[in-house]
This record gives structure tokens, sequence and C-alpha cells, in this order.
């Protein structure tokens, strides 16, 4: 074994954290996470008991259990982008539409707190989308052709991209029969 291999001698809390960021990146981690945090106090304020000193202040409302179903909800689809992110855009958009109806009902949407985490959560689940990782192969042939002149200094170096005209296009097979034309038309029945 030499020196050089890492792959027996690495330590469990680093092979955790590579494959936890792995998975990190598959889905909208941070909009799940934003709006399960916005969820806790939206749930949490109607059912709280401040203390000062001897005297107790209840903040409880009307509402209570409207406010607990909009948290539980939230923290729903938090874990529902996590888990499921290919309802990400549903999920991002019931959030929002919670956070707004938790402005009336829930003590002004948590004490605004809960309001914006669930807004900004769900602002970023709409807006997040897989990426798609480039072949390398494609990556390293057009690096090689932008700098081929570029030790002369006479000319500048092409840019990276191309154009969807200068890629060639594979030709796709045909989708029907083709023995009805090579038979002149007919039938093989007749």
């Amino acid at each position: 074994m030499s020196p050089e291999s890492t792959g027996q001698n690495e330590h469990y809390l680093r092979v955790f954290r590579r494959g936890f960021r792995t998975w990190r990146g598959n889905r909208p981690f941070w909009a799940g996470l934003f709006t399960m945090v916005g969820g806790l106090p939206i749930a949490y304020f109607p059912y709280a008991n401040m203390h000062l000193g001897n005297v107790t202040l209840a903040m409880s409302t009307t509402a209570g259990a409207g406010s607990l179903i909009i948290g539980i909800l939230l923290i729903t689809l938090g874990l529902t982008m996590w888990f499921h992110h290919i309802v990400r855009v549903f999920a991002g958009v019931a959030a929002i539409l919670l956070a707004l109806i938790s402005i009336p009902v829930a003590n002004i949407g948590g004490f605004l707190i809960g309001f914006l985490f669930s807004l900004l959560g769900g602002a970023l689940s709409i807006s997040w989308a897989p990426g798609e990782p480039k072949p390398a192969a494609a990556h390293d042939g057009a690096q090689g052709e932008a700098f081929k002149d570029a030790g002369s200094g006479t000319q500048e170096p092409e840019p990276e991209f191309q154009s969807a005209a200068s890629v060639p296009q594979q030709q796709q097979p045909q989708q029907y029969d083709t023995t009805a034309e090579v038979e002149g038309g007919r039938h093989r029945g007749q």
C-alpha cells in the first residue's frame, strides 16, 4: 500500500462529510432548511409563555391551532424539499403561500422571523435547479483548441463556448418502417 492512497486510512468523519456534501449538492438543501426554521417559530409562539420575573406573559391567540398546522406544514414542506426534490416547485409555492397566510393567523408570522425564513426558503426552492455535469473529454478538448495559438502572441485565444451551429448533430435513426417504400408502396401481404 502506497502512502498516497487514502481510501482505507480516511477518518470516518471525513467520509461522512464528503457523503453529506454530495447529498446536499443534489437537492435544495438551504431551501428546505430555511423553510423548516421558518416553521418552528410560527408553530411555537402561540403556545409559548414568557416569564418576566413573577409575571407570566401568554402569547396564545384564538388561532393557535391554525398556527400549529401552518408550522407543521412548513416543516413538512422543508423535509419534502430535502427528500423528494422533484416536487420542489410545488413545495416552494406552498411554502410562500403558507408564509403569507401566517401573517394574519400566527402572531404576524411568528413575529416576522418565521415569515421571512419561510418566504426565503420557498423562493430558494423555486429557483433551485439541478446541475448537469460537463463531459470531461469535451471540456479538455475545447481548452486545448482555445489556446493552441496563444503562445505565439499574435492571436487571442478563442472563447471556450461553442455555438449551436458549430456543434455537429448526431443523426437519429428512422422511427418508421421502411419496408413499404422498398416494395414500391405495396403491403407485404399483396
